[in-house]
């Protein structure tokens, strides 16, 4: 082991620095050689002798070997410098293609730049290719298309087709003319004469189909149905040659203007024949009196004046079924000898109106192409003169109409209708519509003021023969329709007071009370009946006339017991009365006076009742009323008799022998029940 080399130690100089050689020192014995060597207890010097000895027979050996493999390093060395310089070379090529491929690249990208250039100027040829491509075929008039516009009939899909070319073409040499482009004066001349040889077929078609309506017995629909196949005719028209499209406009609507005139006022002429002949005038008022129409010269009065203020069945024509239904024929109605009320006469006009109405104005708008008011001048252009025809009808015949239900039917006829075209948009007749309405409600509510006033200044006197059953005339309010708009209730009101009036007026021409009240129940029971249809809207009126119906009755019943039973009743009465003063002993002498009465009673009652519930039952018309009268009646009696009975049980009557011959009161009950009428 070769001695540890320290170098030049200076162990007396200040930068000796122990720390250092410490670690040093740590360091080596870490080796592992050294480790080795003082775990076997080696002499460390004598171990380095041996350790260089060994490595200098390994650098005798590697020389030996080194020189014995010269010749191959020598042949190595000829090799790395063959190889040098063939890497010389090929870096000298590799060189040579960087250069090229620079020069490549350069000539791609002006490859490129001239390949999108190129790209750009075709896309640019390709547009103004399909832009003069369409501009040509626009331009071009193919010439079988000129033979069709020529020569084929203006029915043939084919003309139809070639006329929308036409018009394409003839609107895009008017786009080009503004343009100013030339191309444009090549086919301007073929384009004209074109479109006149058009315009001309057109015209004379349409005309034709025109002229066919004032045919007799024509069926104008089918030729309107025919122009509505063809309804670009009209607009290739009106695009193209204004004057002619306004010559075949004006002569539509002269020639439908006069066919709806003449159609509807032949068919209101005929209407009117089959018209009842019995018809309502100022006379046919609730308060004239029967005998006011006399004399040579007036005409026949109705044959039952109370058909003008009852319903009856012609209420039936608000009904979905007829008001929809299909319009009168007259001759059919004449020759089956039928007569028909106003309102259903006016519902057949009226609904032929709604019907015709509609249509047309759906015609005029899609043939002729308008809309909103364009349409409604249009059509008032088309059917005005009729419907002057209808206001002047109705104005003719409201001036003299006295019928109120007639009159309020035609009001909700025409309301429906109304609504009717609303729920189909159709506004066309909105104002006629009103017209109407503002005919018929003024004299509606003046008939209703006259009935009023009417029943106000009637004498009772002259009323001929009265009896006791309900008389029209008390009818508080004439039967019309619930529905629609309300009446005025000042004028509701009025007459409900005037008819009360009247009633109570009439009933003071009988001679007894108890006719009176026959004639008073009667006829309020019947008010009543007819204000409980408007029960929501009466209430008040209602309630009054329930008031009267039950203060009249229970007065009746009073009536027809005091004949029969009239003793008892009186005796209970004064017996209450002297009870409530305390002077019951005062009629402990009438022994025989109480005694007549149970005998008359137990011996008469049965016959009495049986007489009363006959009388009453042929006194009134509404059974309901009657049966309930009766029960009121025995209710009554039972009621009496109980007082009766209560009255002789008291004290003072203990000792009267006649006591023992009252009938129980428990079985007069059921006797009783047995007379009372079974609903």
């Amino acid at each position: 082991m070769a001695p540890l080399n320290l170098g030049d130690l200076d162990l007396t100089t200040d930068e000796f620095i122990l720390d250092e050689v410490d670690i040093h020192i740590q360091a080596n014995l870490e080796d592992d050689l050294v480790k080795e060597a003082l775990k076997t207890g080696v002499d460390l010097r004598q171990y380095s002798k041996q350790v260089e000895d060994e490595l200098q027979r390994i650098e005798q050996a590697s020389i030996k070997d080194y020189i014995k493999e010269s010749q191959n390093i020598a042949s190595l060395h000829n090799q790395i410098t063959a190889c040098d310089s063939i890497l010389e070379r090929m870096e000298g090529m590799l060189s040579g293609f960087q250069s090229d491929l620079s020069s490549i690249s350069s000539e791609i990208q002006t490859l490129q730049q001239q390949s999108v250039s190129m790209n750009m100027r075709l896309k640019n040829r390709q547009a103004v290719r399909s832009h003069l491509s369409q501009l040509v075929d626009e331009l071009v008039v193919i010439p079988t298309g000129n033979v069709v516009i020529l020569e084929s009939p203006v029915t043939e899909q084919e003309f139809l087709e070639q006329l929308h070319e036409l018009n394409n073409k003839i609107n895009f040499a008017k786009e080009l003319s503004f343009r100013e482009t030339l191309a444009c004066s090549d086919i301007q001349d073929i384009v004209d004469r074109l479109k006149i040889k058009a315009v001309t077929k057109i015209r004379e078609f349409i005309l034709q189909k025109i002229y066919s309506f004032r045919k007799p017995m024509t069926n104008y629909q089918i030729p309107q149905n025919t122009l509505l196949k063809y309804r670009f005719f009209y607009q290739f028209l009106l695009a193209n040659e204004r004057t002619v499209a306004k010559e075949i406009r004006d002569e539509y609507v002269d020639t439908m203007s006069k066919i709806y005139y003449s159609y509807f006022k032949s068919y209101s002429g005929r209407l009117l024949k089959v018209q009842y002949e019995e018809v309502a005038d100022k006379d046919d008022l609730m308060g004239v009196e029967d005998t006011a129409k006399k004399g040579f010269f007036s005409k026949p009065s109705l044959k039952s004046r109370n058909t003008i203020f009852t319903l009856g069945q012609r209420g039936a024509v608000l009904s979905p079924a007829e008001l929809e239904g299909p319009i009168l024929i007259p001759h059919t109605a004449q020759r089956g000898d039928c007569r028909y009320p106003y309102e259903t006469l006016f519902r057949s006009q009226h609904y032929a109106l709604l019907d015709n109405g509609c249509r047309e104005f759906l015609f005029l708008s899609d043939f002729f192409m308008v809309a909103g008011n364009s349409a409604l001048d249009l059509f008032n252009s088309v059917m005005g003169k009729t419907l002057s025809l209808f206001l002047k009808s109705m104005s003719t015949y409201v001036s003299d109409c006295y019928d109120s239900i007639a009159v309020f039917l035609c009001i909700h006829i025409i309301l429906r209708f109304r609504a009717i075209t609303n729920k189909r948009t159709i506004p066309a007749l909105d104002k006629y519509w009103d017209a109407v309405l503002e005919l018929l409600w003024p004299r509606f509510e003046l008939i209703l003021e006259m009935n009023i006033q009417s029943i106000r200044n009637t004498d009772p006197q002259k009323l001929g023969v009265l009896d006791t059953r309900p008389h029209y005339r008390a009818n508080p309010h004439p039967p019309w329709p619930t529905s629609g708009t309300q009446l005025n209730n000042n004028l509701k009101n009025s007459k409900t007071v005037e008819v009360e009036n009247f009633v109570l007026k009439m009933a003071a021409e009988f001679p007894s009370r108890r006719d009176q009240l026959i004639f008073l129940i009667n006829n309020y029971d019947m008010m009543l009946s007819v204000l409980m249809e408007r029960a929501a809207d009466d209430s008040k009126e209602v309630e009054g006339f329930q008031q009267l119906l039950q203060a009249r009755s229970q007065e009746f019943i009073e009536e027809i017991l005091s004949s029969p039973f009239g003793g008892m009743i009186a005796f209970v009465k004064e017996s209450e009365a002297l009870t409530e003063k305390g002077q019951l002993d005062r009629l402990k002498n009438d022994e025989a006076r109480i005694t007549q009465l149970v005998r008359g009673f137990s011996s008469t009652w049965k016959q009495s009742v049986e007489a009363l519930s006959q009388d009453v039952m042929r006194s009134f018309t509404n059974f309901k009323n009657g049966t309930g009268i009766i029960q009121g009646a025995l209710t009554q009696l039972i009621q009496y008799y109980h007082g009766f009975h209560k009255v002789l049980a008291q004290p003072t009557f203990r000792s009267l022998a006649v006591r023992s011959e009252l009938i129980n009161l428990h079985h007069l009950m059921v006797e009783v029940k047995k007379h009372k009428p079974n609903f």
